[in-house]
C-alpha cells in the first residue's frame, strides 16, 4: 500500500467533498434545490456513464434531431449546457435557462437530494476497476483539479478511502440502489449500455412517457439517430468543451459557473501544456486491466464484494471487475 501523496483540488459542503472549482453559491443551490414534479435527473456518481448518458436524453427528448454542428465540427456546447444542465455546477441558473423537456445532471447521493415522488430519476452504475481509472484521467486532464502531475497510485487510494468528489463510490452506490426498483427511478448499468444500447434506450424512452415511446416505435430513424448521436465515436469526433478564454467571454451565455470556473483555472500555476481535453475518453469496459496492478486489483475486488454482500449489486457487473 502507497502513502497518500497530493490530491486534486477539492472543498467540502454539508459532508460532500466536491471540485474546488466549482462556485460555492452554485453548489449550494444544488444541495438545496426542490425537485419539481416535471423534473428528469441522471444520477450517477463521477465517470459511471452521466455525459453518455446525457446525450441519450436529449437526443430522446429531441427525437432524434442532430444537434446544431459549428464550423469547427463540434457541437453547440452552449445548447447541449440548456438541455442538459449540470445543476451541481450552474446551480438555479442552468435550470432556469433549461430547455424544456431536458433533464438535470447531478452527482449528488440520495440523501443529499431534495426528490419529488413526481419527478424521474435516472441513475447508472458502473464497475468500480473501470470508474476509478476513468476518474484519475478525468482528474488529470482537466486543469482545474490542478492534478496534471498527479500519480495514480496515490488516486487509487484516495478513491479506496473514499476521499474524492462526492465521496466514497460505494456510499454513493448504496444510496440509490434501495430505490432502483421506485416507480420513479430507472436504473442501469454502463455495462448493460455498451452490452445493449439499444433496448437501453429504448427502456429510457418508455420511462419517460407515451410520447417519447411512440416516437420511436413509428419511425426506427429516430432511435437509429438516438444511437448515433450519442455513440462514443459520435462523441468524440463532437463534443468538445471550449477553450479557457471562450469559457470567459462575458455574454447573456455564459453561465456564472462557467465564469467561476474559468476564473478560479486561471489563477492557476499551469504549466505551458497543460491544456483542458475532451470528456470522453474511451468508452470501454475492461480498460482498468492495463492501470491496475494485480494487488490493487485484488483490494478492490476484496471491497467490492464486502460492501455489497447483502444485495445483488455483485451481479450488475461481476465478469467486469474480475
Amino acid at each position: 500500500m502507497e502513502k497518500i501523496g497530493k490530491a486534486p483540488l477539492y472543498s467540502i459542503m454539508n459532508g460532500i467533498i466536491y471540485p474546488s472549482m466549482f462556485s460555492p453559491t452554485c453548489f449550494r443551490e444544488a444541495l438545496y434545490y426542490k425537485a419539481q414534479p416535471n423534473d428528469t435527473f441522471i444520477v450517477t456518481y463521477p465517470k459511471c456513464g452521466t455525459t453518455w448518458m446525457q446525450h441519450i436524453l436529449m437526443y430522446i427528448f429531441r427525437k432524434g434531431e442532430e444537434l446544431n454542428i459549428g464550423k469547427t465540427g463540434n457541437l453547440d456546447v452552449s445548447e447541449f449546457i440548456k438541455y442538459c444542465p449540470f445543476i451541481d455546477m450552474y446551480g438555479f441558473e442552468g435550470i432556469q435557462k433549461m430547455k424544456k423537456p431536458g433533464c438535470i445532471k447531478t452527482h449528488l447521493p440520495y440523501n443529499h437530494l431534495s426528490l419529488s415522488p413526481e419527478a424521474k430519476y435516472i441513475f447508472v452504475a458502473r464497475n468500480p476497476k473501470d470508474c476509478c481509472v476513468s476518474f484519475y484521467h478525468h482528474a488529470q486532464n482537466h486543469p482545474g483539479f490542478g492534478y496534471w502531475d498527479g500519480k495514480f497510485n496515490h488516486f487509487f487510494e484516495l478513491f479506496m478511502d473514499g476521499e474524492l468528489e462526492y465521496n466514497d463510490y460505494f456510499d454513493h452506490l448504496l444510496s440509490w440502489y434501495p430505490h432502483r426498483n421506485d416507480s420513479n427511478v430507472f436504473y442501469t448499468t454502463y455495462e448493460e449500455m455498451k452490452k445493449d444500447i439499444r433496448g437501453v434506450v429504448v427502456s429510457v424512452s418508455n420511462f419517460l412517457g407515451q410520447e417519447y415511446s411512440e416516437a420511436i416505435e413509428k419511425d426506427n430513424s429516430v432511435l437509429n439517430n438516438i444511437i448515433l448521436f450519442s455513440s462514443y465515436e459520435y462523441m468524440q469526433k463532437h463534443y468538445c468543451w471550449p477553450s479557457l478564454s471562450g469559457m470567459k467571454e462575458s455574454n447573456s451565455e455564459t453561465y456564472s459557473g462557467v465564469k467561476y470556473v474559468a476564473e478560479f483555472v486561471t489563477s492557476l500555476d499551469l504549466p505551458s501544456r497543460v491544456l483542458a481535453k475532451s470528456n470522453v475518453r474511451k468508452g470501454v469496459v475492461g480498460d482498468w486491466k492495463n492501470t491496475l496492478s494485480c494487488e490493487q486489483s485484488q483490494r478492490l475486488t476484496e471491497k467490492f464484494f464486502e460492501k455489497t454482500k447483502d444485495t445483488d449489486i455483485k451481479n450488475w457487473f461481476s465478469e467486469a471487475i474480475l
